[in-house]
């Protein structure tokens, strides 16, 4: 059984395609089977003019189009699709999403920022980890930053603040909203102690590949503060050579990194876990969980 997802951010449209595979009665495993992203970069554009420009709105069109034919290539035939900051401040968003609906029959979501912290949470990463301790998840995106608070097997907060990587390039971000996260962090996470950071988004993980760590190993907070530093040393056009980066990830990894560094350390965080999930993974395992809820799930 296929599902797919798609997640139009701020930066970035992805669609993701897993399989779900069941054996002996356990949970169902999701498996990857192609993961496609183009860079829109919507938020370049809408943080300044809160619109959308008719060349980005075919370029949206387009590439939804372009997924449908791969879902139908892959014999897809459930999909979940959402929409996050760039989409939530842009005021043509409602006819952009009508125009897509009609060519493409795909309707997408544009989801709060809260509800864009729950569909990560859902991913469930939480499950398979000792509930002995306390977990902060890291989300950073281009308009906005997602935490969600784990502790002892249960959800203690979530919160989404607009600060993001595209938000930040464009000085978007006054010292009024960075002063509102860091009290929040600060006062929610005090009574805790011995907490570990969950880090998703395309940064982090960047960053993990660039490491050379193996799966499973944290990333210590001084090594994200050395590769903030070291990055911020270069031009963008330096990081794409020297690092083999995509344009539309060498001007966001510096801001991604400052953001992931600052919300460890309000938290107390010295290291960070990166198990590559995103907001995809979420919808994936949202989608999967809706058609349970209606009996569609075929165990095979």
């Amino acid at each position: 059984m296929k599902l797919a997802a798609i997640d139009i951010g701020s930066n970035a449209a992805r669609l993701l395609i897993s399989d779900v595979i069941f054996s002996n009665n356990k949970r169902p495993q999701f498996q990857k089977v192609n993961l496609v992203r183009v860079p829109l970069r919507l938020g370049f554009e809408v943080f300044e003019q809160q619109k959308i420009s008719r060349e980005k709105e075919d370029m949206i069109l387009n590439t939804i189009k372009a997924y449908k034919l791969l879902m139908d290539a892959y014999g897809v035939r459930h999909c979940k699709a959402a929409a996050t900051s760039a989409m939530r401040d842009a005021s043509n968003a409602g006819e952009i999403l009508a125009r897509v609906k009609k060519e493409t029959g795909i309707g997408i979501e544009v989801i709060t920022g809260d509800a864009e912290a729950s569909l990560i949470f859902e991913n469930h990463i939480a499950e398979n980890l000792d509930k002995n301790h306390t977990y902060l998840y890291i989300d950073v995106g281009g308009g906005s930053t997602e935490v969600t608070f784990f502790a002892f097997g249960r959800l203690i907060f979530k919160r989404s603040f607009n600060i993001g990587t595209i938000r930040l390039l464009k000085n978007q971000v006054d010292d009024f909203l960075w002063g509102e996260m860091k009290d929040f962090v600060k006062r929610e996470t005090k009574p805790y102690q011995d907490i570990v950071a969950i880090g998703s988004g395309g940064n982090i993980n960047k960053v993990f590949s660039l490491s050379k760590r193996k799966e499973g190993k944290p990333l210590p907070l001084e090594l994200l503060k050395d590769y903030y530093k070291e990055l911020s040393s270069f031009s963008v056009a330096d990081r794409i050579r020297i690092y083999k980066l995509r344009e539309d990830r060498a001007d966001v990894i510096v801001p991604a990194l400052f953001i992931y560094i600052n919300v460890m350390r309000w938290a107390n965080i010295e290291e960070i876990h990166v198990p590559k999930i995103g907001l995809a993974d979420g919808l994936i395992q949202h989608l999967y969980d809706e058609l349970k809820a209606k009996g569609e799930v075929l165990s095979s």
